[in-house]
């Protein structure tokens, strides 16, 4: 769907309508399925007054919430920058009102959240949410956050293999963030035509055990991770795969750091 982008590129041709359309449309279908599917997961239950959750919020999951809130308004601002510029928008009015949309969403998402009597809105939550809305925002303007993208992987628990959970990325304990660094990037310029490009450093976590009262384990791991932008593959078709699966942390090797000692072949 996207056409490869110039970061640098602060211009416009002119914006297609037609291509307008197609983003408006899009966006107003996945709205309405997102909608309907957070109302069947987690806003079904008892409705209550509005209220701020300030007991259970960093407890029922140790934290791992807080990438998710981080990681998806990441990548809906990161996606909607790429379909404001095929559209035909300059990069910087792209960048600002895809993070816009982003956060938008968020923030119903978590004002619904304020009228359910089992979650409440999380100030945690909503700081995770414009962090992520926004670090697209940063990157463009800070040069040594460039690096670094976020990614996400999942392995299904025992839990969710019972059917405790509906959908996999309700798990936390199915669910593994990853902080990918382009180490190609970061290197002296004349090492970078002696390391391959489409080979990243993976730091990842995850958490296991969960009581959802403040128990269980937090895990990190350190492994490779595949830049597929790196690798010599040009054309369209490969350019909106890409788009598609950098947001994914593909199978590589790694080890758990902690707890114990761990290594794997290839790490999902």
């Amino acid at each position: 769907m996207f056409a490869s982008e110039a970061d640098n590129d602060s211009t416009s041709e002119g914006v297609s309508v037609w291509r307008m359309a197609v983003v408006g449309g899009v966006s107003t279908g996945a709205f309405i399925y997102g909608h309907a599917l957070q109302s069947n997961l987690w806003w079904k239950g008892e409705q209550s007054p509005f209220h701020v959750d300030w007991e259970h919020d960093w407890h029922y999951a140790l934290g791992a919430d807080k990438f998710g809130h981080f990681f998806f308004p990441y990548i809906m601002s990161d996606a909607y920058r790429h379909a404001f510029r095929w559209a035909g928008m300059d990069t910087v009015s792209s960048m600002y009102l895809a993070s816009g949309i982003a956060l938008t969403y968020e923030t119903y998402v978590e004002i619904k959240d304020g009228f359910s009597k089992e979650w409440g809105f999380s100030w945690g939550d909503f700081t995770a949410d414009a962090l992520g809305a926004t670090f697209p925002i940063a990157q463009h303007y800070i040069p040594a956050l460039k690096p670094y993208s976020i990614k996400i992987s999942f392995q299904p628990s025992d839990k969710f293999r019972v059917g405790q959970h509906a959908v996999i990325f309700d798990d936390y304990e199915s669910t593994y963030h990853w902080i990918s660094v382009d180490v190609a990037a970061l290197l002296p310029l004349s090492w970078r035509d002696v390391y391959p490009p489409w080979v990243n450093i993976g730091i990842g976590h995850s958490v296991k055990n969960l009581d959802f009262k403040g128990g269980g384990t937090h895990e990190l791991y350190l492994g490779l991770d595949w830049n597929l932008r790196g690798l010599p593959i040009e054309g369209s078709l490969w350019d909106a795969l890409v788009a598609v699966l950098q947001y994914y942390h593909l199978p590589a090797p790694a080890v758990r750091l902690y707890p114990g000692v761990v290594w794997y072949g290839l790490k999902l």
